[in-house]
C-alpha cells in the first residue's frame, strides 16, 4: 500500500467548466493542502458541469480507477435546481458519514444564516472518503480548519481534523498534518511514533 495520499479535487460548475469564469475552488484547495499536509500527497483535478451523471461518473473514476483516498468536491450543494452534487455523491456511496455535513453547516452558521441552505454530505465509497465542500475559497478554508478565537485557540473543530483517522480506518495511508494549520485527531492507540 502506498504511503502517499491521493487526493481527487472536483470543481462542479456549469460556468467555470465552459470557460465563462475562472474556477477558484481547485486553486484554493491546492494552496490549503500545501500548507496543511506534512506527509506526501498527490492530486488529481477535474472541472465538470452541474450534471448528475457527469458528477457520478467522475466520483466513481477518481475512487475506483485513480485510487484516490480522499475526494473533495466544491460547488453544487445549494437548493437551486442545478445543484445536484449531494444527490450524485449519495448515489455512488457505500456508507453515509452524516457528521461531516452537520459540522460543515455548524461552522458556516457562525458566518452566515444561509448556511442552513447548504446540503453538503460526506460518504465512503470503497476505500475512498468523498466530501462535498462549499464553493467559496474562504468558506473552504473555514470548513476544513474550523474556527479559532483571537488567540488562535480552536473554538469549533474543522472537518479535516477527523479526516486522517477516517482514512486510516478505511485502509488508506497514514496522513500527517501541520498542526499550525489543522491538527489531526486520532485516539492514542492509532498514533504512530516517529522514528
Amino acid at each position: 500500500m502506498s504511503e502517499t495520499l491521493r487526493i481527487g479535487l472536483v470543481s462542479i460548475s456549469d460556468r467555470a467548466s465552459s470557460g465563462v469564469y475562472e474556477d477558484k475552488g481547485i486553486p484554493a484547495l491546492q494552496a490549503w493542502f500545501g500548507k496543511a499536509l506534512a506527509s506526501p500527497w498527490i492530486m488529481e483535478t477535474r472541472l465538470i458541469p452541474d450534471e448528475q451523471a457527469d458528477i457520478e461518473a467522475t466520483l466513481i473514476e477518481l475512487c475506483d480507477v485513480a485510487g484516490c483516498n480522499l475526494v473533495l468536491t466544491t460547488g453544487g450543494t445549494g437548493p437551486a435546481p442545478r445543484d445536484v452534487t449531494p444527490e450524485a455523491t449519495l448515489a455512488v456511496a457505500h456508507k453515509v458519514m452524516p457528521g461531516f455535513g452537520e459540522q460543515m453547516r455548524q461552522i458556516s452558521l457562525a458566518f452566515v444564516p444561509t448556511a442552513i441552505l447548504s446540503r453538503q454530505v460526506g460518504v465512503i465509497r470503497g476505500q475512498s472518503l468523498i466530501l462535498n465542500l462549499p464553493g467559496q475559497p474562504k468558506a473552504i478554508a473555514e470548513t476544513l480548519e474550523g474556527l479559532k478565537d483571537a488567540d488562535g485557540n480552536q473554538k469549533v473543530p474543522g472537518i479535516f481534523a477527523a479526516v486522517p483517522y477516517c482514512i486510516d480506518l478505511i485502509g488508506g495511508p497514514y496522513v500527517e498534518t501541520n498542526d499550525a494549520v489543522v491538527k489531526a485527531f486520532r485516539p492514542k492507540s492509532a498514533i504512530r511514533t516517529k522514528g
